[in-house]
């Protein structure tokens, strides 16, 4: 049966950190979750693009409940900032939507010397919630999805030895990986979870091709990178809109019948309504361990989820 917004349940009195919520998929979302009554907290970077997105929120929902939270995945500090302030404000959290991200960009650092892909994508998010986990894990039925990429299938698992690709990097090598580390780190942390005896969940989603503003940054990013531009004017021609490219994540983070270590995409690969994809990763155990290694090397955050 074909899922869609209209099957999304009534949210009233839960509370949804959504972030990169200032446009494309991450907006959709806050907007999709607001119609339906949750508390939204928009955690996004450019303060500009915040406001055009809560004054689109409010005029399609006024009695909207919204939060906005200043975060730069690409800075550990902004993350601590925004974790501090988003805890202080919501000592229960319902839904954490790791939904921001760059896409095959040219070779950068973040603030903190990590490559810019993997940094934002991965050990910005990987760093948010492990700093949110306490209020995820004392409340009842909490979920956290982690948005990946098709592109993941394209990406190799990161290797300990060189994490930010120094002397090896490419725009979509780079991507691929961090979008594979999205992949590894929702899994995984449904493992640990459900070893420890929590019922919070950790599920993925993807969007498949849908025309947002990733790609035009990414072609703005390159100075318009070939492929960058090949993808954009796709996703254009034939990419579903920002709305229906969100309904995976959308799924994983409200269907009741969705579950922990689930992964929902678009039917059609790239296109269609959201349905629950088989997963397909030979390695992924070891993957896993040593992204978990990773993470809590370069962040200095451990991510634990206890014993119940």
């Amino acid at each position: 049966m074909s899922w869609s917004a209209a099957d999304i349940p009534n949210q009233a009195g839960r509370v949804a950190v959504v972030t990169g919520a200032n446009g494309g998929l991450g907006l959709e979302t806050a907007l999709a979750l607001a119609r339906h009554g949750a508390r939204v907290v928009m955690a996004a970077r450019n303060p500009e693009k915040t406001d055009r997105a809560l004054a689109r929120i409010r005029a399609d929902v006024p009695s909207a409940s919204l939060d906005v939270v200043p975060l730069d995945l690409g800075s550990l500090a902004s993350v601590r900032k925004a974790a501090d302030q988003i805890l202080a404000d919501h000592p229960r959290l319902d839904l954490l939507v790791n939904n921001a991200g760059v896409m095959a960009t040219p070779e950068q650092k973040t603030i903190d010397g990590f490559e810019m892909q993997f940094g934002v994508d991965h050990l910005g998010h990987w760093s948010l919630t492990a700093l949110l986990l306490p209020a995820l894990l004392v409340t009842p039925g909490a979920r956290i999805v982690t948005v990946t990429s098709s592109a993941h299938l394209i990406g190799r698992a990161v290797d300990p030895a060189n994490p930010h690709l120094v002397g090896r990097y490419r725009p979509w090598r780079a991507y691929g990986q961090a979008k594979l580390a999205n992949f590894h780190f929702g899994i995984g942390l449904q493992q640990k979870l459900q070893a420890a005896g929590r019922t919070t969940a950790s599920l993925i989603a993807h969007p498949g091709l849908s025309n947002t503003d990733l790609q035009t940054v990414s072609v703005r990013e390159t100075n318009g990178g070939a492929s960058q531009r090949f993808f954009e004017i796709l996703a254009q021609r034939t990419g579903m809109s920002p709305a229906d490219g969100a309904l995976s994540q959308l799924r994983a983070a409200v269907d009741p019948h969705a579950k922990g270590g689930e992964f929902y995409g678009p039917l059609f690969v790239n296109s269609g309504p959201p349905v629950r994809k088989p997963i397909f990763r030979p390695g992924m155990e070891s993957a896993i361990t040593k992204l978990w290694a990773v993470s809590t090397r370069e962040t200095g955050i451990p991510l634990e989820v206890g014993a119940r």
